[in-house]
């Protein structure tokens, strides 16, 4: 047996792993969301496999130290990959819609479908490296030598498998046929290999694989996900990206789905408050007449606030800055984004920010939905940066998520913010679970919101709604988010358990008009 080869293989085994490792939990996201709760069982659940692979491979390494049995894990485990990733994808495709009805028993069985798919090749991946190194020392003098080189080659595998499915295939081609390709390339090393130890073997091995192909064929065939007046979807290097019509609107959703993150409406957007809409409010807490000339948006989305924002005032330009490409395109498609008053900017909320001049009256930041928030967005610093590049009368307008009897982030927030800004008012979106904190540069009296009569009336509206939904601003009791601390995560998985335990599934908000 060719010992190079043997290395080829160590590193294609390593390769596959963390592609599969990245695969399901891109899959995943589509139902469960990217929290950190969920990378951290992905990643758990992946470890315990390979411990359990790595304690049966060396077993079966000293029982039976053959080529044979070794190339026929490195086939099974190709196979395994392919058929348990694209059984995956269907098992959550039923996930995805129990969770629309709230269907708790379904929603949790589909769970335990992907783990137990994640085992099987994920287990057979991790006898690879003891059974390598088994095959592949021949003296006890290389031993230390010969081990070091076999996990060397598998970390350096596993390097290329984390970077090329997130950054390229997965993009490019989608989770289902990222899973198709890492798992032949893998499937066709174990049958190579089968092919120079033993061609009976490797014969009934390859005309096995065959029985994969109407599997893939069918398991690659229609959506990831199916909504109600569904129109396009999309995976980026950063979400799974849908488009809906509702009502004569289109509605853009990500990930998990649960929520509306914009919405375009051809005959005209629908006079009404929502979360975006409050954020007309902001300029309107100073005492002066507002005037908005330059703004900008963290968090753009398909770019709903600055076109709610351009009706009410025509002259304005706004810089909008969106993380994901493909959430832009989308709403150059889909929700009628391309407007010569907006630029938008691809990239991080904060390092985008810090490369524009400046000299906005208003910035809105719509970057956080519960339980994803950029931590980094929501320090003292960070808002030192906000203030720096807004007028002398401008105003931040801030969305933050909140639970019932909950509202420790609320209070974070709004202690963080007065450590920047000399005056901080809170406001309840009516109908949701969302508060819009708005931080102004001068010292500002709430009471100022109610003098203003705007001749717009959307606006005139929001800043009536905004009145009647004013809350106590309360700081939060010792919690400031700093570079250097910011327990942002720890707040929001303990208000999203306690949530969860006292209303349960059924008790989560509806995708709605926000």
């Amino acid at each position: 047996m060719s010992r190079r080869y043997l290395f080829l293989t160590v590193f294609m085994g390593g390769m596959t792993t963390l592609a599969i490792e990245f695969t399901t939990s891109r899959m995943l996201q589509t139902v469960y969301g990217t929290s950190n709760i969920v990378w951290a069982n992905v990643i758990g659940l992946v470890l315990l496999f390979l411990t359990t692979g790595y304690f049966v491979g060396g077993r079966w390494a000293d029982r039976n130290p053959s080529p044979h049995l070794f190339y026929s894990l490195v086939t099974a485990a190709g196979g395994s990959s392919i058929f348990f990733l694209l059984l995956t994808s269907v098992i959550l495709k039923s996930a995805s819609a129990a969770l629309a009805t709230f269907d708790v028993g379904a929603v949790a069985g589909s769970l335990v479908g992907v783990i137990i798919a994640l085992a099987v090749p994920i287990t057979l991946l991790g006898c690879l490296s003891p059974f390598a190194i088994r095959l592949g020392v021949r003296n006890v003098a290389e031993a230390g030598a010969i081990s070091g080189q076999i996990y060397a080659i598998s970390t350096l595998g596993s390097l290329l498998g984390t970077y090329l499915p997130t950054l390229f295939i997965i993009p490019l081609a989608g989770t289902r046929a990222t899973a198709v390709i890492f798992g032949t390339i893998l499937l066709v090393v174990g049958l190579i290999g089968l092919w120079q130890v033993g061609r009976k073997t490797a014969a009934t091995a390859t005309v096995a694989s065959l029985f994969l192909i109407p599997f893939v064929a069918w398991g690659l065939g229609g959506t990831l996900k199916t909504a109600e007046g569904q129109i396009f979807e999309t995976e980026s290097g950063y979400n799974y990206i849908q488009v809906v019509e509702r009502g004569g609107c289109t509605y853009l959703l990500l990930n998990e789905g649960q929520a509306y993150h914009s919405y375009y409406c051809a005959a005209g957007q629908p006079e009404r408050v929502s979360v975006w809409s409050m954020m007309l409010a902001a300029p309107y807490f100073y005492a002066e007449p507002p005037q908005v000339s330059r703004m900008a948006v963290i968090g753009l989305a398909a770019g709903t606030i600055p076109k709610l924002y351009l009706q009410a005032y025509p002259e304005a330009h706004v810089d909008g800055i969106e993380i994901d490409g493909a959430i832009i395109q989308a709403g150059y498609d889909f929700f009628a984004l391309r407007d010569e008053r907006i630029r938008t900017i691809v990239g991080d909320g904060r390092y985008e920010l810090n490369q524009l001049t400046g000299n906005y009256e208003v910035i809105t930041i719509d970057a956080y939905k519960v339980p994803y928030i950029p931590w980094h967005l929501t320090t003292v610093e960070f808002f030192e940066e906000v203030r720096g590049q807004l007028t002398a009368d401008g105003v931040v307008a801030i969305n933050v998520g909140r639970a019932p009897n909950d509202r420790r982030l609320v209070e974070a927030l709004t202690a963080t913010l007065q450590q920047v800004f000399p005056s901080v008012h809170t406001v309840d979106v009516p109908g949701t679970l969302n508060t819009i904190l708005f931080a102004t540069v001068q010292p500002t009296n709430a009471a100022d919101l109610a003098t203003h009569t705007p001749t717009h009336p959307l606006v005139a509206q929001v800043v009536g709604a905004a009145v009647s939904s004013l809350q106590p601003t309360t700081a939060g009791d010792g919690v400031l988010f700093t570079d250097n601390r910011a327990p942002v995560e720890t707040i929001v998985d303990s208000l999203v358990m306690r949530y969860l335990l006292q209303e349960g599934l059924a008790g989560l908000p509806s995708v709605n008009e926000q």
